[in-house]
């Protein structure tokens, strides 16, 4: 874990509710599959924001605006912005095979996308499953083709893409293993309909984002984990689903 300043360079819509924001600052050791966590000022804790991507000392986050924190987020234009950075477990590529899937529903897309990368750079043949709810709410699918990854898109009520849920596009794609983000019902959809392992990055509330408050610890199959250190990505044999 680093803290730093970093200064806004972009902060720009993509839908009606969804933010891009790229922050210049120190990039090294941030991998794919982390968060950073952002001091804001008048807010006690700070707010937990996956990173996009991280390259050439700029790392992009992409949020949705749906609390007083992200909303003050929204209204900057310049300035700068106390940040931890490193945190969280991140994605692991090395198990992935020659054809891994990543699956992503709504603001669980933007980890993907750095990890689409690596995958590619590594030499895979990466398919990607983007989910939303309805056309309007569509980001970031001509950014994933443009890595050269092939790219299905659906939606809930079938505006745009394949009607539906990531799942039900799974069926059509041959891989080797697959990753994913998202909210947790489709993270639990994703787990029983797989046939193959895979790693699932979790949403949950934060008090620190660096493990020592454990107001984020869930249950698995090797004890008790904490979201925001020991995750957010975990394997899924070792998931316990709450009944």
């Amino acid at each position: 874990m680093k803290q730093g300043i970093y200064k806004i360079i972009q902060n720009v819509p993509l839908t009606d509710n969804v933010m891009l924001m790229k922050l210049a600052g120190d990039t090294e050791g941030v991998a794919c599959g982390q968060f950073i966590n952002i001091k804001l000022d008048g807010l006690y804790l700070r707010r937990p924001i996956s990173v996009c991507d991280c390259e050439d000392g700029v790392i992009t986050i992409i949020y949705k605006v749906v609390g007083k924190g992200t909303k003050q987020m929204q209204d900057m234009k310049e300035g700068d912005l106390d940040v931890l950075t490193g945190l969280g477990n991140g994605y692991n590529t090395s198990v992935s095979g020659d054809n891994p899937l990543l699956l992503g529903g709504g603001v669980g897309v933007p980890p993907l996308y750095m990890l689409a990368k690596k995958l590619i750079a590594e030499g895979k043949k990466v398919s990607v499953v983007l989910g939303f709810n309805t056309k309007s709410e569509v980001f970031y699918e001509d950014e994933f083709r443009a890595l050269g990854a092939t790219v299905t898109v659906t939606t809930a009520d079938g505006s745009y893409g394949t009607k539906g849920f990531v799942t039900d596009a799974m069926g059509d794609i041959d891989y080797s293993y697959f990753y994913t983000c998202g909210p947790e019902p489709m993270l639990k959809a994703i787990y029983n309909v797989s046939k193959t392992s895979g790693q699932l990055s979790f949403e949950e509330r934060m008090g620190c984002g660096f493990g020592a408050c454990m107001g984020c610890s869930c249950k698995t199959l090797y004890g008790n984990k904490r979201i925001c250190k020991d995750g957010p990505v975990l394997v899924k044999e070792e998931i316990i689903w709450e009944k």
